[in-house]
């Protein structure tokens, strides 16, 4: 009689792919109903970028410096912010614990989630990236695919992310304050504003273990080199690797209910 509970269990906490699309397509269809989001998730970065281009008007040299790395931060923005809402917003209705209590995993929930995030970070990236070269002028020496890759892997930490604060706020409002302990730090200290060499050497070591300042010296890689560097493929996989971190730490705030 012990052994089934064992069994099932183990099936349960196994990932699996059938019960993670279809959370991916349930946070799809509620994301369909709320076109804000929507909004939110696909046009601000681009309108950011455009106000952005037009700021440097007069300067065209200095939005193909900071426009790159700004390709990768506003999505990682976005994201966080919006996945920190919605998943909170899910946890604080029971919608979590009633799914939690079906045979449904935490690798497949958490899972789903980031697959459902993770195709509108796709299309936010890939928009954001043809309008920032094609439309804006951004002049990059590489391939504008490697900008669209870290791109991509840029709103992909900020899904991330969003996900694992979203445990430890009681409410949206908190959600959202959880963005100026998680992101500014990493905004200030990526290297966007001054290069982090020139920094106070106790902040320069705090910045090589922020994600964010991997993410902007791949962007930087990609806007001087014509080739894929060591040091871009160095960058690429810390961001996916903390990416990776991120969501098991997501997946080990879930909690069941044994009741």
């Amino acid at each position: 009689m012990t052994a089934q509970p064992a069994t099932t269990n183990a099936r349960v906490g196994a990932l699996n792919l059938g019960r993670t699309t279809a959370t991916a397509a349930r946070v799809l269809r509620q994301l369909r109903h709320d076109p804000r989001t929507i909004a939110l998730l696909l046009l601000i970065p681009c309108l950011m970028l455009v106000l952005l281009r037009y700021v440097f008007d007069g300067s065209p040299h200095t939005f193909d410096n900071i426009g790159a790395s700004l390709l990768g931060i506003f999505p990682l923005i976005t994201m966080f912010l919006v996945t920190s809402i919605a998943t909170l917003r899910e946890r604080t209705s029971g919608t979590l614990e009633r799914l939690l209590a079906m045979p449904l995993g935490k690798a497949d929930l958490i899972a789903g989630y980031a697959l459902a995030f993770g195709i509108l970070a796709i299309i936010q990236s890939a928009l954001a990236t043809g309008l920032a070269v094609w439309f804006l002028g951004l002049d990059v020496t590489g391939s504008p695919w490697l900008l669209l890759l870290v791109a991509l892997l840029d709103a992909l930490l900020g899904t991330a992310l969003g996900l694992f604060v979203s445990a430890f706020a009681a409410s949206e409002f908190q959600a959202v304050q959880f963005m100026p302990a998680v992101i500014f730090p990493q905004l200030l200290l990526c290297g966007l504003f001054t290069p982090r060499s020139q920094m106070h050497p106790a902040l320069e070591a705090l910045s090589d273990v922020l994600p964010m300042s991997y993410a902007v010296d791949g962007m930087n890689e990609v806007l001087h080199h014509t080739d894929m560097t060591a040091t871009f493929v160095r960058d690429i996989l810390i961001v996916a690797g903390c990416a990776l971190l991120v969501l098991t730490l997501g997946a080990a705030t879930l909690r069941r209910r044994t009741a």
